[in-house]
């Protein structure tokens, strides 16, 4: 992390659950220009990763808070490997889309300890096929967690997954453990642009 904002702990916004789970949207245009300290969002990951729930307690959950030059490097090397990849007449747009979260303030790496998995399946062998998907259970339930707090601060965010394409060089940039099996990617920041209206699809029907 590298800390550009003062270090005092904000107080957090007091919000109900419900108008907090209602309000957390995908928002892609965002900027750097918030007011919640670095340390607001360290505690933030940290509470998160303390009291998300998971599969007989194993706690798989890990996560990396990208800030600064951390943050643009994330979205620097995701740009070049795609770009490696793709025609050239067809990174353009994928280049934008890069440009828009290195815009945004920083990036959250969520993780799953692959090692805390194996534990489990070696110590309950009858359900040793089920932790694979309980870890990602695990892991979604993380996200939300993290994502909908960014939104009680003021914070937009989007959901993106570049794994696996990113996650070798990931590893060697962060000194990441090899067991720490990379999920998803959380670019966050001021929302320049307001999520637009959602549609529902008749809650009979689901």
């Amino acid at each position: 992390v590298d800390a550009e904002k003062p270090t005092k702990t904000t107080k957090a916004i007091k919000k109900d659950f419900a108008s907090a789970v209602a309000n957390r949207r995908t928002i892609y245009a965002l900027n750097k220009n918030i007011t919640v300290t670095d340390d607001r969002l360290k505690e933030i990951i940290e509470f998160a990763i303390k009291w998300t729930p998971s599969s007989f307690n194993s706690q798989s959950g890990r996560a990396i808070l990208l800030l600064g030059r951390h943050h643009t490097k994330f979205w620097n090397i995701t740009r070049d490997t795609l770009k490696a990849m793709l025609p050239a007449d067809k990174f353009p747009p994928t280049e934008e889309k890069m440009k828009g979260f290195s815009a945004a303030y920083g990036t959250v790496l969520f993780f799953e300890d692959q090692d805390a998995v194996k534990k489990l399946q070696e110590g309950f062998p009858a359900y040793a096929q089920a932790f694979p998907g309980f870890s990602e259970h695990s892991s979604g339930m993380l996200q939300f967690i993290v994502w909908t707090a960014l939104e009680v601060e003021g914070l937009g965010a989007s959901l993106q997954h570049y794994s696996p394409l990113v996650d070798e060089a990931v590893q060697k940039e962060w000194n990441v453990p090899k067991s720490w099996k990379l999920v998803s990617q959380m670019p966050f920041g001021n929302p320049v642009i307001p999520a637009g209206p959602k549609e529902f699809q008749p809650l009979a029907d689901r």
